[in-house]
């Protein structure tokens, strides 16, 4: 039996480098070489206490670029081997109503690689049949690098949201949170020619990474009045879009308080579980005509146009990922990212491996 490297979570932070079996290539699938896979904030949330989609022990791992090394006996797509391909996680279902209208975003019974399936912190991941007929699966675009292919996954989402939104060429756009996938929301605000961007956080040394992707304004709120200070940035106006790019319930209270009348707040973020009733001012939302929308998913069409804005350099993906390491590293990246000194961590499999022993594990 041919055996390779991955991360096996055993339980909440009970978790390190083991030696498994290469999965087979599925009969209607593909095999891929993992070049390179991306440490998501969902991944966080299962290694610190689990998943509710996920039966331990599982490899996890749901941001992926790879290379083709076997196809199936019965498969019948585009990719042959040696094809560099970057595999975003969501299977839509093909039944609902939703995807009978081409509405994947709205697909009411998707399913993810590493949660249905193992997932990409290993040396190879099976890519099953359903996501080939139904996944969210592009090529590599010529000479992008790997690691870039990986995250496309999360500027997908962050497509999908300000293409929801109408970001729009005149607009100011504040990001509330600047953490990834804020930084992520920042760039492309521009990229879609935002007059004016303005980046909000409680943590100065997040608001200083952020600076890499030239927001106009920076703002500490937990260092003045937000909602003064952005009516003071816009002269008494507020912002036509507020972005919530943070798990904070008092960013969505904060962010009707800050938009223009008529204006577009993207609630991005999700609350836990125990607190996602905010106390919204409802009259606020009502008088001033607000509206607020709410995206999770995506559709392939963003995941493609993900791969464009990084490829063309629109996002600069190099500045938004920090920590880089092999599977050896693990551990000491994700404690790293567990404890919030993070912005985007990504694995490469094959990196330093040659020098491990067997079974080792953290």
């Amino acid at each position: 039996m041919t055996m390779m490297k991955a991360i096996m979570v055993r339980a909440p932070m009970d978790f390190g480098l083991e030696e498994v079996p290469v999965p087979e290539c599925p009969a209607g699938g593909l095999l891929l070489r993992v070049r390179a896979c991306g440490l998501c904030g969902s991944d966080l949330r299962t290694l610190r206490s689990g998943h509710h989609k996920v039966t331990l022990p599982w490899i996890i791992g749901h941001e992926i670029s790879g290379a083709v090394v076997a196809t199936g006996s019965r498969y019948e797509g585009p990719w042959r081997e040696d094809d560099l391909l970057s595999v975003a996680p969501l299977v839509y279902c093909g039944q609902c109503d939703f995807c009978h209208a081409e509405q994947y975003e709205l697909c009411e019974g998707y399913r993810e690689i590493a949660q249905a399936w193992p997932g990409g912190f290993a040396e190879y991941v099976a890519i099953p049949a359903e996501a080939i007929q139904r996944g969210t699966i592009r090529a590599v675009p010529t000479g992008m690098d790997l690691e870039l292919a990986a995250i496309a996954e999360p500027v997908s989402s962050c497509v999908h949201a300000q293409e929801k939104g109408d970001v729009s060429p005149g607009d100011t756009v504040v990001v509330m949170g600047t953490g990834p996938v804020g930084c992520i929301h920042i760039a492309l605000a521009r990229a879609r020619g935002a007059a004016a961007v303005i980046a909000v956080d409680v943590n100065e040394h997040r608001l200083a990474h952020a600076a890499k992707f030239r927001p106009g304004s920076a703002v500490d709120s937990s260092r003045c009045d937000l909602a003064e200070e952005i009516r003071r940035l816009t002269g008494g106006r507020g912002a036509e879009v507020v972005i919530t790019a943070n798990p904070a319930p008092q960013a969505q209270v904060q962010a009707v308080e800050i938009a223009r009348k008529g204006g577009r707040i993207l609630l991005f973020g999700g609350l836990p579980k125990t607190d996602s009733r905010p106390g919204i001012d409802m009259n606020l939302v009502h008088y001033n005509a607000l509206h607020l929308m709410g995206t999770t998913i995506f559709a392939p069409r963003h995941h493609r146009q993900a791969l464009e804005l990084l490829a063309d350099g629109r996002i600069d993906g190099k500045s938004l990922i920090t920590h880089r390491g092999g599977l050896a590293d693990f551990a000491a990246i994700a404690a790293a990212a567990l404890a919030g000194k993070v912005c985007k961590a990504v694995i490469q499999p094959q990196r330093g491996l040659a020098s491990l022993g067997r079974n080792q594990r953290e």
